[in-house]
């Protein structure tokens, strides 16, 4: 999360520009496109926690690349795209294989409990990375903040190598084209399933402002508020899923993502209409807490209708879903903003989120009504 904020930073004050910021996103989504399927296939193929710590090694590489860069006395902008897709490349790799290990060491009665913490350890590093990286760019200078990140891979690798194995399950399809494309046939006939994706893909692709962050932030103070605005979304996102007990007793769950989609667009309508910062930071919490809980329930439901055999290549699918809206989301406020001014590009985001939300609420109806089933009663005798 620190060089999550670094780099549309440095690439913003090597250009002034919000428009090559929401390129560098674009930059993100090709790899992602086409690599997360295939990461799926090879997490369902080889040893999950291999896939997990090579690519992790990966990533190590790629942060080091960026230090090196902004270390010299004229960095280079091409480094920050270069980084951004091999990182998005090994990221495809390495979270399907992340993802697909938790149904394999959770009961599926406790998929929404572990579902919930696992957005809370996520939604904290959220909120603690932005704000590291906002007072290390105002007080050490990014040499320094993409240090600090490559300094955080020596403690995840060490993390890892303490994790046991998780082979494939038995009988698990080689990595193939027909693996691939059975994956994503599955995907596509669960309307329930496809449902999940699509409202999350409308919420992120018109609702997603963060390549503006680096300009709003310049009008309201700087790089410590620019650490403020990229935490803000994932403060309210924690508060979420420390009190998220109650979702466990939520089985209408379709409905639960499609409302709190809703919600998500109405804040950052609110985001764009907030003249100060602070009403800035509540209309971002607010939004941030509602993709908190819409999180919940996809991830609860990705878990209760995917097949063990099949959840790796899912993971691709899901990935895809998840990281294609806010990368495309980043492009589509960048070139509204150049082109009609930043007020206008998220508020109008905000309006077509929740217009998208509604409309595939009504045509998806399989989605809708999805209700999660009771945990079974343990047998007698």
């Amino acid at each position: 999360m620190v060089t999550y904020v670094a780099i549309p930073f440095q690439a913003f004050a090597l250009t002034h520009s919000s428009l090559v910021v929401g390129l560098i996103s674009l930059a993100e989504f090709f790899p992602i496109l086409f690599i997360a399927v295939i990461g799926g296939a090879f997490a369902d193929a080889f040893d999950r926690r291999l896939m997990v710590r090579l690519t992790e090694c990966g990533l190590a590489i790629v942060s080091a690349g960026l230090l090196v860069n902004a270390a010299l006395p004229r960095p280079q902008l091409f480094v920050l795209f270069l980084a951004a897709t091999l990182a998005a490349g090994l990221d495809a790799l390495q979270r399907p294989s992340l993802d697909a290990v938790i149904p394999r060491v959770v009961a599926r009665e406790q998929l929404a409990a572990a579902a919930a913490l696992e957005s809370l350890t996520g939604s904290l590093a959220h909120v603690l990375g932005p704000l590291v990286a906002g007072v290390l760019i105002a007080t050490a200078g990014l040499p320094a903040t993409f240090g600090v990140d490559v300094g955080t891979f020596a403690l995840s690798l060490v993390t890892l190598s303490a994790m046991r194995a998780v082979p494939p399950p038995e009988g698990a399809q080689r990595p193939s084209l027909a693996s691939v494309r059975d994956g994503l046939s599955f995907a596509l006939h669960r309307t329930d399933l496809l449902g999940t994706y699509l409202v999350d893909v409308n919420a992120m692709l018109f609702g997603m402002p963060i390549a503006l962050f680096p300009q709003i932030a310049q009008r309201l103070g700087g790089p410590a508020v620019l650490g403020l605005l990229y935490a803000a979304t994932s403060f309210g996102g924690l508060i979420a899923a420390s009190t998220s007990g109650w979702a466990a007793r939520v089985r209408r769950q379709g409905r639960a993502i499609a409302l709190a989609a809703a919600v998500w667009g109405v804040a950052i309508v609110g985001f764009g209409f907030a003249q100060t910062l602070w009403a800035a930071l509540a209309a971002l919490a607010v939004a941030g807490a509602a993709d908190m809980v819409s999180g919940i329930f996809r991830q609860a439901v990705w878990n209760q209708t995917v097949p063990d055999a099949m959840r790796g290549r899912l993971a691709g699918v899901e990935m895809i879903s998840y990281t294609s809206g806010p990368t495309l989301g980043n492009v589509e406020a960048g070139v509204v903003a150049s082109l009609a001014g930043v007020q206008a590009s998220i508020v109008s985001g905000g309006v077509l989120c929740v217009a998208g939300t509604v409309l595939l609420s009504a045509t998806m109806r399989r989605f809708w009504r999805y209700t999660a089933q009771p945990p079974a009663e343990p047998a007698s005798g």
